[in-house]
């Protein structure tokens, strides 16, 4: 067996893109993150089987992928509320009752820095409307298409990877791709973004959110705005429709307090409520998605347990 610090030195480096394809294919950070430990700890095990055939980065994707096809053997995909049914264009409907029942997509964190090859590996592929299209897919399929068009493995060692032939992979990136096309599209989703998140442009958001004022708000927000907010499976689309929404049933001063920080490659927040007695509560996580300088899209994952993920000083 080799020592911790041998084995640490050679794996430790992989980590962030390895938790980045373990989340690509579940849906879940948490998921992501149970999974990540369970592959060093069969790598710890099988090291001494390891004799240097193949690179350690292949290796330990391997060891993650096979990990995660075997857990989604016995796992529903996750989605988002506009993956269930059509949104609401008044924001007047009666808005569903939460739905626990449902395992929700979640959203996640940045995935770290240390070697730029592997920072641009965990860093690649991880729009939220990637992620959220990736889980239409069969969990075989999802996996193809990661290690081929995200990660650029090529065909020969993603049929090693998947214990497969190259014209099986070949089949099941076709029909992968075909999928996501069918899905709509999501090209731009699929390009990391360039230069520095519009920042006036968060301020502002924040500023409006914290302060209820729905008219600074509508200024913000693109015509075709979406709104959704997981675990409720009701979700809106139009500004009226959001804003309207937002200032009825959300809105309110000092009842927030918002964070910011990444999620997804995304600006995001981090979302506290303020009780009756002055406490701030964690709330959940809001993911923006800003296309021409405006907000097209906010999701907000209002799951107390995420906070801690985005915010470790709440653990």
């Amino acid at each position: 067996m080799p020592s911790n610090a041998e084995f640490s030195a050679l794996t430790e480096p992989f980590r962030p893109e390895l938790l980045a394809h373990c989340y690509r294919l579940l849906g879940s950070i948490h998921d992501a993150e149970d999974l990540v430990q369970e592959t060093y700890l069969r790598a710890w095990r099988g090291f001494g089987g390891f004799e240097g055939r193949s690179s350690m980065r292949r290796w330990l994707y391997k060891i993650a992928t096979t990990a995660c096809l075997t857990a989604l053997a016995t796992r529903a995909r996750r989605p988002l509320p506009s993956g269930l049914g059509a949104p609401a264009d008044d924001h007047r409907v009666p808005v569903a009752s939460r739905e626990p029942a449902v395992a929700w997509l979640q959203p996640a964190p940045e995935f770290g820095a240390g070697d730029p090859a592997v920072a641009a590996a965990a860093r690649a592929g991880v729009r939220l409307a990637f992620i959220a299209a990736l889980q239409l897919l069969p969990a075989r399929q999802r996996a193809v298409l990661t290690l081929r068009d995200v990660l650029a493995f090529p065909t020969a060692e993603v049929a090693e990877l998947l214990d497969t032939t190259t014209a099986a992979v070949d089949s099941a990136l076709r029909r992968a791709r075909t999928h996501l096309a069918e899905a709509g599209p999501i090209e731009d989703e699929m390009t990391e973004p360039t230069g520095e998140t519009d920042r006036a442009l968060l301020e502002n958001y924040v500023d409006a959110f914290t302060r209820a004022d729905a008219e600074a708000l509508v200024r913000l927000l693109r015509a075709d705005v979406e709104l959704e907010m997981p675990p409720i499976p009701t979700w809106f689309t139009g500004r009226d429709a959001v804003t309207g929404f937002l200032a009825a049933r959300v809105l309110r001063p000092g009842r927030w307090r918002m964070t910011p920080t990444r999620a997804n490659g995304q600006p995001a927040l981090v979302v506290h409520h303020r009780t009756g007695d002055g406490r701030d509560e964690p709330y959940g996580v809001q993911v923006l998605t800003v296309r021409g300088g405006r907000i097209a899209r906010i999701t907000s994952f209002n799951d107390p347990a995420l906070v801690p993920v985005f915010a470790p000083s709440s653990r």
